[in-house]
């Protein structure tokens, strides 16, 4: 509910505290109506009020005489008008007092926030750190969001009423070549069998003092790689091959890719199976080029750009693409077998989910629905592709990704705040659309104050299991990732089909702090409300029910962390 009290009180010598009170709700009834309030010696009170947060603003405008009289009069006027905001604050605190506000209200969290006892050195925004115990007191404001529980209940109950998880309609092969014919016209179809990452050998057409980073995307406006480059341009002309006066250089794509999601430990596996030494990863951490890049987004906020050519994107991995073209040119055996062991990983965090530059480039669009995804694409170029995915409680989720990403007044009171308007906006949407045309719908994700839509798992899943196969997949969790990240990265070399590591490398792997952790400042905020947390397991739980359905694994239906 909101106060507004105005006080007028008109500086004359018959005259000293005529008022007048206008609320919201219309005239106080014991007070007359000021008439003279339009004057030039007055003082205008405005006190605005909020629960647990009463502002008075005092506001003093004279330009009258410099007599004594005059200003006796004005001191007069200014000690009746501050007994009368004295009152004013008194009543409220009285009425906000006896409002029967009770620590008892408040909803008791389901979840402990506790470490992982295991490994409880570990901090991270995208991994253990971001469960880590907070002694945090609730203020008393989470009273009034507990109040907020019934509506937003009701938004929930709407969208999950109109939760319905369709099989998309694949875009045919000609259809996608169509799309990108450039893409298709550099990447072949097949791919030398001698190497495990998808590599082949293309001409190169320049002379030794061409440049061939010249014109890369990446190199003019990324500053800080472009020593990395500097470093490819001297050795470049050393690692092409040379056959009948024809020069030619050795291109690879990823043989996996870390897909996502953000927020969710990625960059702490790809901190840690970096180590590994047939392990090469892209010169740039996250290029973002398949769903960026290509289409011309360097940031979100500073809209289309010249999109980058596929060539730029192929530049990044020719740091590995040297290295293995080493072992496919080397006369020993044992040099071969130990190149042509290596692979190529790229680790784009937004690669899962982020389709939001379609509406720009594709019309066909059916109901709202993308026609094509990023993974069409992946699987045209790359139909035996491996995939990682690393998950994390999505409620936990979103508020790790508000607190990186929200950029100032940022509170567990914000966050509440934030989350009820973007499940409004998601409800509207539901009501004209589609579940899958809302998840893809730019306009919308641009629009909603945090990315709720990210934590929509199993969307996302069953868009990408439409094109690859199951087995193609390691889906982890965080939380498993975080209690014991040993078991974790065994996992990944078995999946990846890496050799062993040796004791001191398999301790400097498992063993290294976390990666990326939250900020002292963040971790200062304490966790989000448990009202706000009951709020989004109730929207998130659908979802996550049906990602342990299709795992067939009750662990991705987090209903313990």
């Amino acid at each position: 509910m909101r106060h507004c009290i105005n006080c007028c009180i008109q500086l004359l010598p018959n005259e000293v505290c005529t008022q007048q009170l206008g609320c919201r709700g219309g005239h106080h009834p014991s007070h007359q109506a000021c008439t003279e309030c339009t004057g030039e010696n007055k003082i205008l009170f405005r006190v605005d009020s909020k629960q647990m947060n009463l502002l008075a603003v005092l506001e003093v405008r004279t330009e009258g005489s410099e007599s004594w009289g005059g200003f006796l009069r004005f001191r007069k006027g200014m000690r009746c008008s501050l007994v009368f905001v004295l009152v004013i604050m008194t009543l409220v605190m009285a009425s906000y007092i006896l409002s029967g506000v009770h620590q008892e209200l408040l909803i008791p969290s389901p979840f402990h926030y506790g470490g992982f006892p295991s490994n409880p050195g570990v901090m991270d925004s995208e991994g253990p750190g971001d469960l880590k115990e907070h002694h945090h007191q609730p203020s008393v404001n989470n009273i009034s969001y507990v109040k907020d529980y019934p509506s937003i209940k009701l938004i929930i109950n709407s969208i999950t009423a109109r939760i319905e998880f369709t099989t998309r309609q694949l875009p045919d092969l000609e259809d996608l070549k169509k799309q990108e014919l450039h893409m298709f016209s550099v990447i072949p179809s097949k791919f030398l069998p001698k190497s495990k990452s998808p590599c082949w050998y293309e001409e190169f057409v320049g002379r030794n003092t061409t440049d061939p980073y010249l014109t890369n995307s990446y190199v003019l406006y990324s500053r800080r790689f472009r020593s990395t480059f500097d470093a490819l341009r001297k050795a470049f002309w050393g690692h092409l091959s040379h056959t009948n006066g024809k020069h030619f250089r050795l291109r690879c794509l990823p043989h996996f890719y870390i897909i996502g999601q953000p927020k969710c430990g990625t960059t702490d596996l790809y901190d840690r199976l970096r180590l590994h030494p047939e392990v090469k990863f892209s010169a740039i951490k996250e290029p973002h080029w398949w769903t960026r890049k290509r289409f011309g987004i360097v940031r979100l906020r500073d809209g289309l750009r010249d999109r980058y050519p596929v060539e730029d994107y192929l530049d990044l991995f020719d740091l590995a693409a040297h290295q293995i073209h080493q072992g496919l040119q080397a006369s020993s055996s044992k040099e071969q077998s130990k190149m042509n062991k290596i692979i190529i990983g790229e680790a784009s965090a937004s690669t899962m989910w982020d389709n939001n530059a379609w509406t720009f480039f594709y019309e066909n669009s059916t109901d709202g629905e993308p026609p094509f995804l990023i993974q069409d694409f992946i699987h045209a170029l790359q139909p035996h592709a491996k995939l990682i995915v690393m998950l994390r409680d999505p409620v936990e989720r979103l508020y790790s990704d508000y607190l990186y990403f929200a950029s100032s007044n940022k509170s567990a009171d914000d966050f509440h705040e934030k989350v009820a308007e973007a499940l409004q906006l998601f409800e509207n949407c539901l009501l004209d659309y589609s579940l899958r045309a809302c998840v893809y719908n730019n306009t919308l994700n641009n629009a909603l104050p945090v990315r709720l839509q990210v934590g929509l798992y199993a969307v996302y899943l069953l868009d990408w299991l439409s094109v690859f196969s199951k087995e193609q997949f390691l889906i982890l969790r965080l939380e498993d990732h975080a209690s014991n990240v040993k078991h974790t990265m065994q996992r990944v070399f078995e999946f990846l089909n890496l050799g062993p590591l040796s004791e001191k490398q398999e301790a400097l792997m498992t063993k290294s702090p976390a990666s990326n952790a939250r900020r002292p400042e963040d971790r200062n905020l304490g966790p989000m409300w448990p009202v706000t947390q009951r709020i989004l397991q109730d929207f998130y739980g659908p979802f996550n029910a049906k990602l342990a359905q299709v795992l067939a694994d009750e662990a991705f239906a987090w209903k313990k962390t």
